[in-house]
């Protein structure tokens, strides 16, 4: 049977579609809302659970933080026959969206290193036509507010993201500003290397992100808004999931 290195789990513990996120305490929030809940802590940052939703086996993975982890933990999913990928996580907002908005990215700019390891840089990082298409629809019809389209993801978050050192402040927002100029609403550490590497896996994938940053003024979403931010991501991007069936790859 088919086993992981890094995720500890075999393929008879997975189901066929998955829910990545960065924060291992955010697979407790999914946790809480599937039924016949079984869990697994892997190495490091990782946890794994499969329970169900609406009668759907659906697994949930923690990675960490950034894109190269994140790819290992899709590259082992797909090892074990996931064929279908939700990234739920968090992005900065680049102007223009109010923070608690949910973001669903039709396509994501290469910033980081990690999917240049699989594809030359002009290669696309596109989120699954049908499995988009779904996720829109859940959306649509939740009533939640949300926002579509480009997200740009890069490594460096103090050097590039988010100035912690006034030094830096000036390429930041250099960066930043030609992002704006390419049509970037948000920015993250994982999407494009998801988006990415994905297809090449015979994975369908897609993007749905809470929006807990604004880049231009370095508010954050906090406390009681931060709570309702995640339930929401949480429970819509469970929606997607379970209701949502592409045509095989």
């Amino acid at each position: 049977m088919k086993s992981t290195w890094y995720l500890g789990v075999d393929a008879d513990f997975v189901a066929d579609r998955a829910i990545l996120v960065g924060d291992p305490g955010r697979v407790e929030l999914f946790a809480e809302r599937l039924a016949d809940v079984a869990v697994n802590g892997g190495e490091r940052a990782l946890r794994t659970v499969t329970g169900t939703h609406h009668g759907r086996r659906v697994t949930v993975c923690s990675f960490g933080m950034g894109a190269p982890i994140a790819v290992v933990v899709l590259e082992e999913l797909a090892w074990l026959g996931v064929r279908t990928v939700l990234r739920a996580g968090t992005v900065m907002s680049l102007g223009g969206i109010e923070l608690g908005t949910l973001v669903l990215a039709d396509a994501a700019l290469r910033g980081e290193a990690t999917s240049a390891t699989y594809l030359p840089p002009d290669g696309p990082a596109l989120a699954d036509p049908a499995l988009l298409a779904c996720a829109a629809q859940v959306l649509s019809r939740s009533g939640v507010s949300y926002r579509r389209g480009i997200v740009a993801s890069y490594d460096g978050f103090y050097s590039q993201l988010f100035a912690l050192r006034e030094e830096r402040r000036a390429q930041v927002e250099a960066l930043t500003s030609g992002l704006r100029a390419r049509d970037a609403i948000a920015v993250d550490m994982e999407t494009s290397a998801l988006l990415a590497v994905a297809p090449l896996l015979g994975v369908r994938a897609a993007s749905l992100c809470l929006a807990s940053v604004d880049g231009s003024s370095h508010a954050r979403l906090e406390s009681v808004e931060r709570v309702d931010g995640e339930r929401r991501l949480v429970e819509t991007a469970l929606e997607i999931i379970s209701q949502c069936e592409p045509e095989e790859p």
